[in-house]
């Protein structure tokens, strides 16, 4: 017991030093002054960096519109894009007492002890964005997208180019999270079935826009023949373009080099609707209202009747995309 209790004063501790932005290190902030018995709900977040990407700062900003105190919520922050770091905010919010956990894990491993934690002093897990390797009893909703579905429409949409042969730069997000594995398996899974699907080089960016359009140029400044980028999302499918643009490689509808990424940004989709990309898939980062239904059910009495709600998703594609489209799906 003395051992778990310094576990739990060391993790605080390591919160509070922690510093906002920057290297993926956890930032943390409060919504809402203490309830001070005022009945409102003590919730704690969980999230990854919000300037990882433009999902994520349409998700960070969707979180922070719901659960304001206006509806009932005292809600405090924390953002990482490391595991360690997630893991010892959420061992600080369970020492705070929150009534909510609600957690978008860096990693899918890692969450059992920290959940089960949670579970004994009787905090609610809610999983969003992301799932996690975990026993469903450790949290009581999951509201996610499906990453390997993503992935699956993804890569039939690249199968049904019929292309003659597939060379493919294929762009990696964070190692380990629930969106690099989904995209990612889909295409090693036809990569390893087809012999005209080769992959050129499986790099990982770290969702960002500068280390992809490195990896491409190293790629061109090797000669490598390749006719694909598949990037895991937006901002590292922008950066590939960027050093193709500086090489003079065209790229898009009819060009030499299919663009692909995830996330559908506004802006991605109107590179979409200008035929400089060619795909774009989905990943609907409006979770809040969901999540916010299920907490006032929990705190009504009520049972939940469906544990894991999956967003609905789809893909784009420049030759059938309109400029509706790009207004009400664009992020």
């Amino acid at each position: 017991m003395k051992k778990r209790v310094l576990a739990v004063l060391m993790a605080a501790a390591m919160v509070v030093g922690l510093t906002a932005c920057g290297g993926g290190a956890a930032s943390s902030d409060t919504g809402a002054a203490s309830s001070g018995g005022s009945g409102l709900i003590k919730v704690g977040i969980i999230n990854n960096d919000p300037n990882e990407s433009g999902y994520r700062t349409a998700n960070d900003k969707d979180l922070k519109a719901t659960f304001t105190e206006a509806n009932g919520y005292e809600a405090s922050f924390a953002y990482s894009l490391k595991n360690d770091e997630q893991i010892a905010a959420a061992q600080k919010f369970i020492q705070d007492g929150v009534d909510y956990l609600l957690l978008s894990a860096a990693d899918t491993s890692g969450w059992d002890s920290v959940l089960k934690d949670a579970q004994d002093a009787g905090i609610k897990v809610i999983l969003f964005d992301r799932t996690i390797d975990a026993s469903e009893d450790l949290y009581v909703a999951s509201i996610v997208s499906d990453m390997a579905q993503e992935g699956q429409t993804a890569v039939d949409w690249l199968a049904s180019q019929n292309l003659p042969e597939y060379n493919i730069i294929h762009i990696q997000g964070v190692m380990g999270s629930a969106a690099q594995q989904g995209r990612t398996g889909a295409l090693d899974t036809k990569v390893a079935a087809e012999s005209n699907w080769n992959i050129v080089t499986q790099q990982t960016a770290e969702w960002n826009a500068e280390t992809a359009q490195q990896i491409v140029q190293s790629q061109i400044d090797a000669g490598a023949s390749f006719n694909v980028i598949y990037a895991e999302n937006d901002d590292m499918a922008k950066g590939a373009v960027a050093a193709l643009d500086a090489a003079n490689i065209s790229h898009g509808v009819g060009k030499d080099v299919i663009v692909m990424g995830f996330d559908c940004n506004k802006w991605a989709l109107q590179e979409l609707l200008d035929g400089n990309w060619n795909y774009d898939g989905q990943c609907n980062p409006f979770q809040s209202s969901y999540i916010d239904e299920i907490i006032k059910k929990l705190e009504a009495g009520q049972t939940i009747s469906e544990k894991v709600v999956i967003m609905t998703e789809k893909g784009f594609d420049a030759t059938t995309i309109t400029e509706d489209d790009v207004n009400n799906y664009g992020i």
